[in-house]
């Protein structure tokens, strides 16, 4: 009877023996394992998509491809940046919201993009703000362009830096555009910005906005009659085909803010971070220095070779369209702000003296 009571305490310690291995398995199979939330999904490759909107021979295109080149080098092929031109994967109206989730990685888009969700980037698009490419740079290097970059994070974004793409000229097939008064009746293309839509509006023409891949066939089908833009996009874009008269008015500056998603960029190792910022540095010094050369260099190519009639502003002229435009300072200062407004103001009082 002894017996039969010992073989059956066996068999029940036996049973929660085996249980107990087999609850705890996972445990014991298994050696502890550390995390670390930087370094977590980033043992392999990494890729960063970047997307953008314009060719990849314009200068956004072309800095683009330089950084990619560079991270590569810096990185010894630790991180890889896929470049996607032409809004393949996404257009102006929705690469933010892409950048925002995750969808994307890094986008570059125009100053007036950013103002749809941030209205305080309308400093950059205010007329005649930076006279002289001086003064771009020091926009974007001092007060300026930290406090936009800034105002980044609350909408998951990083600033990495600015590019230029340059002065903005205004185009028309309707005529020659020398003062103010040439604007009346016209309709002009205007990218996603209200300040933009209002300055035009001031000399009592239409506007309506437009993403950059439509412009070309809204020019060649008459559904609009000029706009403006930089010479690189004018010349790579072949808007000169579609457009009777350019106006060389230097009265904005195109620039595209080069963005992280935020996320995304907090999860990189610190070496990564660092490689990656010297790479952007480096790419934003050649970036701005080449995008001059290339507005200047293919203005004189469609001097000499295409049918467009190109006028350049006199400095009386010029002074007559900064007179003409100043009140929209006056009437953006509440969106925008006292402080970046004064900032402007500092630098259009510097630079006053060249064009």
């Amino acid at each position: 009877m002894m017996r039969s009571y010992l073989g059956i305490a066996a068999i029940v310690l036996l049973g929660l023996a085996v249980a107990l291995i087999v609850g705890f398995y996972p445990v014991l199979s298994q050696t502890p394992v550390v995390y670390d939330d930087e370094q977590e999904d980033f043992d392999q490759q990494i890729v960063i998509k970047f997307s953008h909107v314009v060719a990849e021979n314009t200068p956004k295109g072309l800095a683009a491809q330089e950084f990619a080149r560079l991270v590569q080098v810096k990185t010894n092929d630790r991180v890889k940046v896929e470049i996607y031109p032409n809004g393949v994967l996404f257009s102006e109206v929705d690469e933010i919201q892409a950048l925002q989730q995750g969808n994307v990685q890094m986008i570059a888009p125009s100053f007036p993009n950013l103002s749809e969700w941030l209205p305080s980037w309308m400093a950059l698009d205010l007329p005649f703000a930076f006279l002289t490419h001086d003064a771009v740079q020091e926009a974007f290097e001092g007060k300026i362009g930290m406090t936009l970059f800034g105002q980044l994070e609350k909408v998951n974004m990083v600033g990495m830096a600015y590019w230029g793409n340059g002065f903005k000229q205004m185009t028309s097939n309707k005529g020659p555009i020398i003062l103010p008064s040439d604007l009346k009746g016209q309709h002009f293309r205007t990218m996603r910005s209200k300040l933009l839509d209002a300055e035009f509006r001031m000399f009592d023409m239409r506007t309506t906005e437009m993403p950059f891949n439509q412009v070309y066939r809204s020019y060649e089908t008459g559904m609009v009659d000029g706009g403006e833009n930089s010479i690189s996009n004018i010349y790579t874009k072949k808007f000169y085909q579609v457009q009777k008269y350019m106006t060389i008015s230097n009265h904005g500056y195109l620039g595209y803010a080069v963005l992280m998603n935020r996320d995304f960029w907090q999860r990189l190792p610190a070496d990564l971070q660092r490689q990656i910022q010297e790479a952007m540095k480096e790419t934003t010094e050649w970036a701005n220095l080449n995008a001059v050369r290339m507005n200047e260099k293919q203005l004189e190519e469609m001097k000499s070779e295409s049918r467009i009639q190109i006028y350049t502003l006199t400095p009386e002229e010029r002074m007559k369209w900064m007179k003409a435009w100043d009140p929209i300072y006056d009437q953006y200062e509440p969106v925008i702000g006292t402080e970046l407004i004064k900032q402007i103001r500092l630098l259009q009082q510097k630079y006053g003296g060249s064009s």
